[in-house]
C-alpha cells in the first residue's frame, strides 16, 4: 500500500477519484430523490458531442476546453428534456429516449470525424466513453476542485429550496418558490457532476457513480442531510479504493472498477442497512411471528384460568401443544424468559404446567382489551 501511495500518478488519481466522489455523492442523492436517474444517463451521453467538439475548438486535448464543451451540450440536452416534457404531450421516458438517442448518435458522428483530424489519436479522445484514470494530470486536478467547489457552493445556497422541490414541489410552488428555476438549476449541477467524472469514469458508466451511491445511501439515511453525506462518503470510498486495487492490479480499468465498488455498496446496503435491509426485515418478521405465537399462547394460558375461575390456574403442556402445535415451547421459553409464566407443577400430575405471573396476567387483559377495541 505504501508503494502505492508513493507513486504520483496514483496519488494523482485517488485525489481526483475523491473529489469525484464528493460532487458525484452530493448531487447524485437529489437526482435520486427527483427521480432522475434516466436524465443521468441521457446527460452523460450528451456529453459526448461536447466532449468532441471542444476538442475540436481547442486544436487539441484542452481538458478545461473539453469539459467546457461536455457541460454545455450535458446542459443543453438536460434543458431539451425539461422542455419537451412541459411543452408537448411527451411523456418524460419517450423525452429522455430522443434526447439520450440524438446527443449520442451526434457525438459518434463527430468523433468519427474528429479521429481525422491531426493530433485526434494522441489526444485519446475515445477513452472518454469509458474513462481513463491514468491520463488524469495535476493540472486536471485544478479543474475537478473548481468544479466541486462551485457545485456543492451552489448546492449550499440552494440547500432549503432543494430539499422541499425534492419532496414536496406542488407545496413548494404554491407557497411561490421558483420551482422552475430551481429544478433547472438542480439538472445543471447534475450535469457538472458528470462533467467531472468523464475523465476518469467515462461518458457510459458516469450514471452509475451518480445514482449508485445515493441509492445505497437511502438505505441508511433517516433525513436528507444524512443522506447526502452518506452518498458523499459511499462514493469518496468507491473512488479511492477503486482506484488504489486499479492501481495494485495491472490491467483493471479504474473507472469500471469504481463504478463496481459503488454497486457493491449498493447491495450490501440492501442486505443490512439497519430496519430497511432485507436481513433485517428478515429479522424483524421471524420476531414478529415468534411474538405473535407468544401472545397466542399466553392468551391460552389466560383463557382457561378465566374458565376455572382460578388466575393462577396451571395449564397442562401437553395441552397447549395440542392446541398451537408447533412453536409452543418455544413460545413458553420465550414467556417465561420476559416474566410471563412460570412453570409449575400439579399433583397429583406429573407433567409439566404453565401458570401466568402478575405481569402475564396485566399483558394478557391488555391483549384481550385491545383485541376488544380493535
Amino acid at each position: 500500500m505504501g508503494a502505492l501511495l508513493s507513486s504520483q500518478i496514483v496519488q494523482i488519481v485517488v485525489l481526483g477519484a475523491a473529489l469525484l466522489g464528493l460532487i458525484s455523492g452530493a448531487l447524485g442523492a437529489f437526482a435520486l430523490l427527483r427521480g432522475q436517474s434516466l436524465l443521468g444517463d441521457t446527460v452523460s451521453h450528451a456529453a459526448l458531442p461536447g466532449i468532441v467538439l471542444g476538442f475540436l475548438l481547442a486544436g487539441g486535448r484542452d481538458l478545461g476546453a473539453i469539459l467546457t464543451g461536455a457541460a454545455v451540450t450535458g446542459g443543453l440536452a438536460a434543458l431539451a428534456v425539461m422542455v419537451i416534457t412541459t411543452r408537448t404531450r411527451l411523456k418524460p421516458d419517450a423525452a429522455l429516449g430522443v434526447v439520450l438517442g440524438v446527443s449520442f448518435a451526434l457525438g459518434v458522428v463527430l468523433l468519427s470525424h474528429a479521429q481525422g483530424q491531426p493530433g485526434a489519436a494522441s489526444a485519446g479522445l475515445s477513452a472518454f466513453l469509458f474513462g481513463q484514470a491514468a491520463a488524469t494530470l495535476r493540472s486536471d486536478l485544478w479543474i475537478m476542485a473548481g468544479l466541486a467547489l462551485v457545485a456543492l457552493g451552489i448546492l449550499a445556497l440552494v440547500w432549503k429550496e432543494a430539499k422541499l422541490i425534492s419532496f414536496d414541489p406542488d407545496y413548494a410552488r404554491a407557497i411561490g418558490l421558483p420551482v422552475g428555476r430551481v429544478q433547472a438549476l438542480l439538472t445543471v449541477m447534475v450535469a457538472l457532476a458528470i462533467v467531472a467524472g468523464l475523465q476518469m469514469v467515462g461518458v457510459i458508466l458516469m450514471v452509475a457513480l451518480l445514482i449508485a451511491p445515493a441509492a445505497a445511501a437511502r438505505q441508511w439515511a433517516r433525513s436528507l442531510g444524512g443522506m447526502v453525506l452518506w452518498s458523499m462518503g459511499f462514493a469518496v470510498a468507491a473512488g479511492v479504493l477503486g482506484a488504489l486495487i486499479s492501481a495494485g492490479a495491472r490491467g483493471l480499468a479504474t473507472g469500471p472498477v469504481i463504478v463496481l465498488l459503488a454497486t457493491g455498496f449498493v447491495a450490501l446496503s440492501m442486505l443490512v442497512a439497519p430496519e430497511r435491509g432485507l436481513v433485517w426485515q428478515a429479522l424483524a418478521r421471524r420476531r414478529r411471528a415468534r411474538d405473535l405465537r407468544a401472545d397466542q399462547v399466553l392468551g391460552t394460558i389466560h383463557a382457561l384460568a378465566r374458565a376455572h375461575a382460578d388466575p393462577d390456574y396451571p395449564a397442562e403442556a401437553g395441552m397447549l401443544q395440542l392446541e398451537h402445535r408447533a412453536g409452543t415451547e418455544a413460545a413458553l421459553s420465550d414467556l417465561t424468559a420476559r416474566g410471563l409464566v412460570r412453570e409449575t407443577t400439579h399433583a397429583p400430575e406429573t407433567t409439566r404446567h404453565w401458570q401466568l405471573t402478575a405481569k402475564g396476567q396485566a399483558r394478557a387483559q391488555a391483549l384481550e382489551k385491545g383485541a376488544e377495541d380493535a
